[in-house]
């Protein structure tokens, strides 16, 4: 897993790339989410286009970074999410949870 933090006027942006699965994916995403708060970023977004697999750790790592950005009254937006990833975001009912849009645009425009 690639991970690249970029800024976007009050917004940060995590670029994601590669598989985001148990291992060093999930740490990685872990531990920039956990420097972000401990920084006092509040407004994250997700840039999912290149994640090309997704499994329950992964899932976890993404409601964890949810929950305490919003714990911390953050907020955050998914987006670029590719069918397979949609599917699974899906399947356990986080696409009713995440707030999920079609590009940085929108993703900006909701934080």
């Amino acid at each position: 897993m690639k991970l690249r933090v970029r800024k976007a006027g009050r917004a940060t942006i995590l670029d994601l790339e590669g598989p985001l699965k148990l291992g060093d994916g999930e740490q990685t995403v872990r531990e920039h989410i956990q420097q972000l708060l401990d920084d006092g970023t509040t407004r994250v977004a997700f840039n999912l286009i290149k994640v090309t697999e997704l499994d329950s750790s992964g899932i976890g790592v993404l409601m964890r970074s949810y929950a305490s950005l919003n714990r911390v009254g953050g907020r955050c937006a998914f987006y670029g999410v590719s069918g397979r990833v949609h599917m699974l975001l899906k399947m356990v009912r986080l696409d009713t949870v995440f707030d999920i849009v079609e590009d940085e645009a929108a993703a900006l425009s909701r934080l």
